[in-house]
Formats: structure tokens, sequence, C-alpha cells
């Protein structure tokens, strides 16, 4: 991991959903559904299910990261797992905020394979370790990347916070 940090704002994230689903539509790809990996696809996902017009969202979480650049040896789906039956013979694009090692969305793609007509990945950043190669990537980047919704830390109850002395 470099030193170099790519940021994100909302508005830049508006703007590069837009691309990315445009990309997406110049391809000619027409998803059946669209599967996110959750907590970072989510945002991914609806994005696109709303410029693509695609109305079928399902999610899937997967557990790898554990801290910033610290990770379990493998991911692994959390429960509930998304039903097969669900996938089966659809178009599926995986929607996800990056490709990083790649594992994740190796993990959840080859869940998908066996069952689906065709499957894609879509995702707002892809670095070049990726094990897995998008087919629909905004950006590249080698850097961390602050994301609007992973950078602040989360909402405690007013009453709850310590304040310094």
């Amino acid at each position: 991991m470099t030193d170099f940090r790519e940021t994100l704002d909302y508005q830049t994230f508006g703007r590069a959903m837009r691309e990315l689903a445009q990309t997406i539509a110049d391809d000619g790809y027409e998803p059946d559904l669209i599967l996110s990996i959750a907590r970072g696809g989510v945002f991914v996902a609806g994005g696109l299910a709303y410029a693509l017009d695609c109305k079928n969202l399902h999610l899937v979480n997967v557990e790898f990261y554990t801290g910033v650049g610290t990770t379990l040896e493998f991911p692994v789906m959390l429960a509930p797992v998304p039903q097969e039956v669900d996938f089966t013979d659809k178009k599926v694009l995986i929607a996800d905020d990056v490709a990083d090692t790649g594992k994740t969305l190796q993990l959840v793609h080859d869940f998908c394979l066996s069952h689906v007509a065709e499957v894609r990945s879509a995702v707002l950043y892809e670095k070049t370790q990726s094990l897995v190669k998008c087919e629909y990537v905004w950006k590249r980047t080698d850097g961390w990347i602050n994301f609007p919704w992973s950078t602040e830390p989360p909402v405690v109850r007013r009453g709850d916070q310590v304040l310094d002395a």
C-alpha cells in the first residue's frame, strides 16, 4: 500500500456513479439483478440500480477487512447467505466500492458462477494487485481510498459522548 490517499466526496461519488453506469449501458449489459457486497458496495449498488433502472437488488455480507490494511486470511460470507435459486439463469452485476486484493470479489463471483447466466463486476476503484479484473471500473489507483461513508467515526448518542477534560 502506498502513502497516497484518494479522497472521494459525495459530489464526486454522484458523478462517478453516472459515469460508471453509462459505461455499463454503453457496453450493452443489462443486468437482471445487482448483487451488492456490503458494506461499501451498498452505495455503489444503489446508485447503479437507479441509473440502470434495475429494481432487483440483493446483498451479501462478506467479512475480510479488520482495519486499515489488515485482513482476515480469507474472506468469509456472513449469514444470511443469498439463496442460489434467486440467481438461477440471471445476468448478475456484482457491485462493490473497491477491488483491492480482489479476494472478496473472487469469493462472490465464484459463488454466483455456477448458477447464473452471466456475471460481471463493477467497482468505483480497482487496484493493480487485484486478483479480479472487473469489467467496469470508474478509476484505477494504488492508494488508500477515503470514502465519504467510512472516513468519519460512527455516531454515538450525544448523552454517551465522553468529552476531553
